[in-house]
């Protein structure tokens, strides 16, 4: 299967297993893995898992046990996070953890690392890493990090499996920070276009322009997410992204929620300020909503104004036929 592209962009799914209304979390992993399949058909290139945590509209907590189920459903596509949430973690379990997956599966694991909890403070509290720092200790993290997978280790422990293996590490960021860090450590670069698209353009170009090559990495590479909402119609598409709206609006109001169904009309749901503030945060330059033609316009513009070298795609749709459909429609573009 040749890997599907977008003007030169190669196209991958970033799934954060959402849960609906109604339904319950087997379902939606049984989905992922379903939809992991039919990706995989279409000739995408990865496809990413993000830890999210105490969320009643996502199942994806256990990132790493849930790229273990996909890599094993799948043959060829690369399974990554989305990111794996640092701060959380001890990195010497994510190396050792990492190190496993990439022992079952060579050559098709990547590490997407992020360095905000991916939660509230509560639940960030309860996950048992309030006491080595959070995420002002990122880098040195990282740093640690990337020693466990080294081929000589560190003088007194040691990430078996891990130790030796050539595993791509991403930093993930939606600011300049992670954009620095990657570029000052010559690693690959992931921006959350989705939910932080005004900051895309100057964060590429911050990475880009700083980049210090490295062993594993000679030149940069970008990816940016993007929601995707794509259906045989834009009103079919506009009716189906009512379900994300609804999504964003549960946060705005500070009660995240299971994915609702879509609405003929928002109108009655939100107010004015509720709106403006979903809006915002669903900007329709990296929430591209609609047709066949609509999205392939939209995909087209970003992926030349970012110059992206890779689009990671969110498809946050409550049908799970709709959802395999969307993914299709991009796949149809790129050919």
């Amino acid at each position: 299967m040749t890997l599907k592209k977008i003007n030169d962009a190669y196209i991958s799914v970033l799934d954060l297993v959402p849960v609906n209304a109604g339904g319950n979390a087997r379902e939606s992993l049984l989905n992922s893995m379903e939809l992991a399949q039919h990706v995989e058909e279409l000739g995408y290139n990865r496809y990413w898992l993000a830890e999210h945590h105490n969320m009643p509209g996502i199942a994806s907590s256990a990132t790493v046990v849930i790229m273990g189920q996909i890599a094993n459903a799948t043959d060829r596509i690369r399974v990554g996070s989305g990111g794996i949430m640092l701060p959380n973690h001890a990195p010497l379990v994510v190396a050792e953890q990492i190190g496993t997956l990439e022992s079952f599966f060579p050559d098709r694991i990547d590490l997407g690392l992020g360095r905000a909890p991916g939660t509230d403070q509560l639940t960030a509290f309860a996950l048992r890493r309030h006491k080595q720092g959070g995420a002002e200790s990122f880098p040195s993290d990282v740093e640690e990090l990337q020693q466990y997978f080294s081929k000589t280790g560190t003088n007194h422990v040691r990430a078996i499996p891990g130790e030796g293996l050539d595993i791509p590490i991403w930093l993930l960021g939606s600011s300049d920070f992670s954009a620095r860090l990657a570029a000052q450590k010559g690693m690959h670069f992931s921006f959350a276009s989705h939910f932080a698209p005004a900051f895309t353009v100057p964060a590429l170009q911050l990475y880009r322009n700083n980049f210090e090559p490295s062993d594993s990495l000679k030149k940069p590479y970008a990816m940016i997410g993007l929601n995707v909402i794509a259906a045989d119609t834009d009103e079919k598409a506009e009716y189906l992204a009512t379900s994300i709206q609804q999504q964003f609006l549960s946060l705005t109001r500070g009660r995240p929620d299971k994915l609702q169904p879509p609405v003929e009309s928002m109108e009655h749901i939100w107010t004015p300020e509720e709106k403006a503030a979903v809006e915002q945060s669903l900007d329709p330059k990296a929430t591209i909503v609609g047709s066949p033609e609509t999205v392939k316009e939209k995909l087209v513009n970003f992926i030349e104004e970012t110059d992206a070298d890779e689009v990671i795609i969110n498809s946050t749709i409550y049908n799970h036929e709709d959802r395999m459909r969307s993914y299709e429609i991009v796949a149809e573009i790129a050919d």
